[in-house]
């Protein structure tokens, strides 16, 4: 019988080898899964609890800025995450990080359960939820990269990369809808009394959550790749100084074809709950059942279109996504600006499609571009870095954008300049689809 890939030095078979890839692939899609319950959580409070509960003396538009400047700080820390955990991945393995990275992030999100308002402790209580935040940006900042290379390092051939990789990515709607749906069910049962104690019972709920993900990971073997680096002593000694002087161009690319995936996504996510309520005037349980939806939607279209990305291409799959992406910041703005509830909810629900054209084929497009020994950091910083541009800036850039031109295809100019930036990052990096990578397939 074939084998592949080994246990305490022993090879494993075609049969042990495939019940490891599932192994990987769920506890990386769980795992992810939890993580960003807890950062999509902090977000969709941001914007209807927080500006509210820390900020109260200030006006509606600096108390949304305010919080959700705080909100953005989580993402100044993802690449601190990226290049910390980055390391590890690359010095100790895939599966030990992995492991540090969801305590970190679950721990800093109970913690946000029992932070004093303002009207108990003043200004203290913005303080500690921003450090809390960087705490979880730097959780979040290691998870990616190691719970791609957790599931694409253990692909047996080079056809399906783009979809088994796809699956962690699969993790952000599922954390993404247990967020939403935490935060509707307390906002329901606690009513009046959600912005005293009920918000507070999802962030307290996710230390279960937690336990869950670290029963799972601590089940399943490191990847194939990085022991074999092991068993060849290949391990880099500083992997993250070695990637940033070998692979430069590759980590900013990586950063740059995230502009129309990442910014948009937090505009569709987080900005909409502030632009709905607000601007709207629709309740906050219509735009969360919306968005519920919405994720629910790309359970499907996430591997699917990583799929495809394993058929036509990784750049291809992504260039269809990011010109998408472009055209469809007008058509969302111009249903919402409507005001009819059916065509409203219809642009929130389909809002993510775009958006997963992209991030189906994504994990393996920039993975693929670094080798074994450095490619939990290259990738994990180059995409990490894409926060600090993309996903953190973008909620205040949409907020300040409406406040001055008062319209929301203002915004969707801003969507339009990030895919045009996309674009032209994605068509320099290379197409690794269906190719063996150096580290890997030797």
């Amino acid at each position: 019988m074939a084998s592949t890939g080994t246990f305490a030095g022993a090879p494993l078979s075609e049969h042990e080898h495939s019940i490891q890839l599932r192994r990987a692939v769920i506890a990386s899609t769980v795992g992810t899964a939890i993580e960003w319950y807890d950062f999509f959580l902090y977000g969709v409070v941001t914007a209807t609890v927080f500006a509210k509960l820390y900020f109260p003396n200030e006006d509606p538009l600096a108390g949304t800025l305010s919080a959700f400047g705080i909100y953005a700080v989580g993402f100044v820390a993802r690449p601190v995450g990226a290049a910390i955990f980055g390391h590890y991945g690359d010095r100790i393995g895939r599966k030990a990080t992995l492991i540090a990275t969801l305590m970190l992030m679950g721990v800093a999100t109970f913690l946000v359960a029992f932070v004093p308002t303002y009207a108990s402790i003043g200004i203290w209580g913005a303080v500690i939820l921003t450090i809390l935040r960087f705490i979880q940006g730097i959780g979040v900042g290691g998870e990616w990269g190691g719970s791609v290379l957790l599931s694409m390092e253990w692909a047996r051939t080079t056809g399906h990369r783009g979809f088994i990789a796809s699956w962690p990515q699969f993790g952000v709607p599922c954390g993404l809808f247990l967020a939403n749906l935490a935060f509707l069910a307390f906002n329901a049962i606690s009513g009046d009394q959600f912005l005293t104690w009920g918000w507070r019972i999802p962030f307290f709920l996710s230390i279960i959550l937690v336990g869950v993900g670290l029963y799972i990971r601590l089940g399943i073997l490191e990847t194939p790749i990085f022991t074999k680096l092991v068993n060849e002593k290949k391990i880099e000694r500083q992997p993250m100084w070695e990637v940033i002087k070998r692979n430069p161009k590759e980590i900013i690319l990586s950063a740059f074809v995230r502009l129309a995936e990442q910014a948009p996504f937090y505009i569709f996510t987080t900005y909409v709950y502030s632009y709905g309520t607000e601007t709207l005037k629709y309740p906050r349980s219509f735009l969360l059942s919306a968005v519920l939806v919405a994720s629910v939607l790309s359970f499907v279209s996430i591997p699917l279109f990583g799929h495809i990305s394993d058929r036509i291409g990784r750049k291809n799959m992504y260039l269809i996504g990011a010109a998408t992406v472009g055209v469809f910041g007008f058509i969302y703005f111009g249903l919402l600006n409507t005001g009819s509830a059916v065509l409203i909810f219809i642009a929130i629900v389909l809002s993510l499609v775009p958006h997963d054209m992209m991030y189906g084929p994504q994990a393996a497009l920039i993975a693929e571009s670094f080798t074994g020994r450095l490619r939990y950091s290259g990738a994990s910083l180059g995409y990490q870095l894409a926060s600090v541009i993309a996903g953190g800036p973008a909620p205040l850039i949409a907020a300040w954008l409406y406040a001055t031109y008062h319209s929301g295809y203002a915004i969707a100019v801003y969507i339009l300049a990030c895919a045009v930036i996309t674009l032209i990052a994605t068509a320099m990096m290379k197409d690794y689809t269906g190719k063996d990578i150096e580290g890997e397939y030797e």
